[in-house]
């Protein structure tokens, strides 16, 4: 029994590389929807409907809940960023997924232990969408 390998160059291979790059840009503009909303929300909606919407605001600083929206809204933008140049913008992209992935994993934790299921449940979805996004991505 012999096996082979595709070339690299072969129509089934550049198809293959062509479904994965739109299916990682496809979640990479849903991780950018989510964190752009998200982030301007926490920005321009008063603390009680951030409240009354996530519950944790309650026990942090407005300067807190107000930054993190910042974060969120530049880490997404980070993610868009190769749109620009693949070249000069890949190295953002990369510290964008990086940075997510790193907050995601923080809030996951954060509403776990603080048994808000809904949120935690959220944050592990996010998780399962910008891992591929930095593991995908980091290959170049």
């Amino acid at each position: 029994m012999t096996t082979s390998t595709l070339p690299v160059s072969s129509p089934r291979a550049r198809s293959r590389a062509a479904y994965r790059n739109i299916t990682l840009w496809t979640l990479q503009g849903w991780i950018a929807m989510f964190f752009i909303a998200a982030g301007y929300a926490k920005l321009t909606e008063p603390m009680t409907n951030l409240i009354t919407l996530m519950g944790w605001p309650a026990v942090a600083p407005e300067n807190m809940v107000r930054g993190l929206g910042v974060v969120e809204v530049v880490l997404a933008l980070g993610v868009l960023s190769p749109l620009l140049s693949w070249r000069l913008f890949r190295p953002i992209l990369l510290t964008s997924a990086v940075g997510l992935v790193v907050l995601e994993t923080v809030m996951f934790g954060v509403h776990a232990l603080s048994q808000d299921i809904g949120l935690a449940v959220v944050n592990a979805i996010l998780l399962a969408i910008t891992v591929p996004v930095l593991l995908g991505r980091r290959k170049a």
